[in-house]
């Protein structure tokens, strides 16, 4: 069973600006010689943190991770404006050109494994690689199993934390009813909204609820980020057409890639994994047997580094010496 890489730190920081409103932050660690590999992270609006780093061999890789506009240590912290999928798509490409990187690894989950997928529809000549987890394809249907009905019959307890700061009357729609919520001016019903919304989230992530887990998930700045972005992005269907990400798969059907995808995934079932496989010749799947979303747990976390550790030999990558 493969275990995490050791934690280390970043040898190069940027902040990276990239509109009027928009500075990112990025680091990157690792071989600075190594095959580039992009950390995209979920949400949107989870942000990284130290364990974004540890999946992939240090000597062999040149690791990148980014906090998307609005979240992390990037700024200003939960601005919406200037803030919309194509745009991310764009700062990734910016990235890319500002580190000098030919080709490099998409590292994604959940909503990584989104934005990875557009990103490489979008440039696929740029591409080398796809490793991605917890597949989200940004459907409609994908959002209503989260906040309208399904994954409410599986976690009815958490469900009911849930709903509970949402009056009877708006709870035919929650998505708007929170959106309202964490955009208005009242900062207590602000706040309450962010931590009930990152406390779903979080006591749906893993296949044995973890109070640590959901204690990241709720810390404030975190919460704050996390509901209001995906939210905003939500309301807007992800800013991508229904359905866009499989009738593109076209673009980057020849492109190597595994799908790893834990089986009791409430949040991102697994349905969109496998029809994601279906329509990508070149990937891979693996099914994590006891495992749900989080990126965190020990199946999932084998698989990953599994993965990772395949990638570079198929693509020649030699660690440094």
């Amino acid at each position: 069973m493969h275990v995490l890489y050791p934690e280390i730190k970043p040898y190069k920081r940027h902040q990276v600006p990239v509109s009027g409103i928009h500075e990112l932050y990025v680091d990157e660690a690792g071989n600075p010689d190594g095959l580039p590999i992009l950390f995209v992270h979920g949400g949107p609006g989870a942000a990284c943190d130290s364990s974004s780093r540890r999946f992939y061999d240090p000597t062999v890789y040149r690791i990148v991770t980014f906090d998307q506009r609005g979240c992390g240590r990037s700024t200003p912290h939960c601005e919406l404006n200037e803030n919309s999928t194509a745009e991310l798509i764009a700062d990734i490409e910016t990235i890319r050109q500002l580190l000098g990187v030919e080709k490099w690894v998409l590292f994604g989950g959940s909503w990584g494994s989104t934005l990875s997928l557009l990103y490489a529809q979008t440039y696929p000549e740029h591409v080398a690689a796809l490793i991605l987890r917890g597949i989200f394809l940004g459907r409609q249907c994908d959002l209503d199993w989260l906040y309208v009905e399904g994954a409410n019959r599986i976690f009815p307890d958490y469900w009911q934390e849930f709903i509970r700061p949402i009056p009877e009357l708006e709870r035919k729609d929650l998505l708007a009813a929170y959106h309202e919520r964490l955009l208005g001016d009242d900062e207590l019903a602000r706040m309450s909204a962010a931590k009930a919304w990152a406390a779903w989230e979080g006591n749906c992530s893993k296949l044995r609820p973890s109070a640590d887990s959901l204690a990241k998930f709720t810390k404030p700045h975190n919460a704050l980020a996390l509901s209001r972005i995906e939210t905003h992005y939500f309301m807007n269907k992800c800013f991508i057409e229904e359905n866009q990400i499989l009738q593109n798969m076209e673009r980057i059907r020849d492109i190597p890639g595994r799908i790893i995808q834990g089986r009791y995934d409430v949040i991102c079932p697994l349905d969109a994994a496998l029809a994601l496989s279906e329509a990508w010749p070149a990937a891979e799947l693996q099914i994590i047997r006891d495992a749900g979303h989080s990126a965190s747990e020990a199946g999932t976390i084998d698989a990953l580094v599994r993965a990772t550790q395949d990638i570079a030999k198929e693509l020649g990558a030699e660690p440094m010496d």
